[in-house]
């Protein structure tokens, strides 16, 4: 598969900034840049790719903070998530100043994202999935012939994403995993925000939030 990603964790959270590209064109994308933005471009030097475009999962601060400067840096359009995390993108100052990890920047110009959109670079093409309740505009990047998710804070390994932040559900985050995540098949390997990889068929039978015993 011409698909190849790398984590790059950044900022105190260890948000797992996520590096994708196409190692047939050597053209890629760069997922959720939380901030430290010199890491970030150091990385992709190093790999070599040329960035084509900025993708955010969702809103948080800690996933979008260095989105801008690393937009303005590489010349490089943002995209994502869902508009309905507006509210979030345009408070990212505000809310990295309340949890003492200052520096990041509000998010303006962006390209919002719907369920059923596509993303591509090079030869590779991600689906873009509407995955409520976490936030109400996080959306999931997916590639059906690598089987690989980043799933941002939507599910992790042997846990799921926070529903106690403004607009949060937890019933629509249960539903977006199963509904929409499981159905992509158990083989899938996903990218969380936070945190080691896992894949949908592991949490499936051991996570103790969505796992198919917990759901019973």
């Amino acid at each position: 598969m011409p698909l190849k990603a790398a984590v790059i964790p950044v900022t105190p959270l260890q948000q797992n900034c996520t590096l994708m590209w196409c190692d047939e064109t050597m053209k890629g994308v760069i997922i959720d840049p939380g901030n430290e933005v010199d890491t970030i471009i150091e990385a992709v030097g190093e790999v070599g790719i040329k960035v084509e475009r900025i993708l955010l999962t969702h809103g948080h601060f800690d996933h979008v903070g260095g989105a801008m400067d690393l937009s303005e840096r590489l010349h490089a359009p943002i995209f994502g998530p869902h508009h309905d995390d507006e509210f979030i993108t345009t408070a990212v100052v505000k809310a990295g100043t309340f949890y003492n990890l200052p520096g990041g920047r509000d998010v303006a110009g962006n390209t919002w994202l719907s369920d059923g959109d596509t993303v591509t670079f090079g030869n590779v093409t991600l689906d873009v999935i509407h995955t409520p309740g976490h936030t109400p505009g996080h959306v999931v990047y997916y590639s059906a012939s690598a089987k690989l998710a980043q799933v941002g804070d939507v599910l992790f390994q042997g846990s799921i994403g926070r529903t106690d932040f403004p607009r949060g559900d937890l019933n629509t985050l249960i539903h977006s995993i199963t509904a929409k995540l499981w159905p992509l098949g158990n083989d899938v390997t996903f990218i969380p925000g936070h945190g080691p990889n896992s894949t949908f068929g592991r949490e499936r039978a051991t996570n103790p939030y969505v796992g198919d015993a917990a759901l019973a």
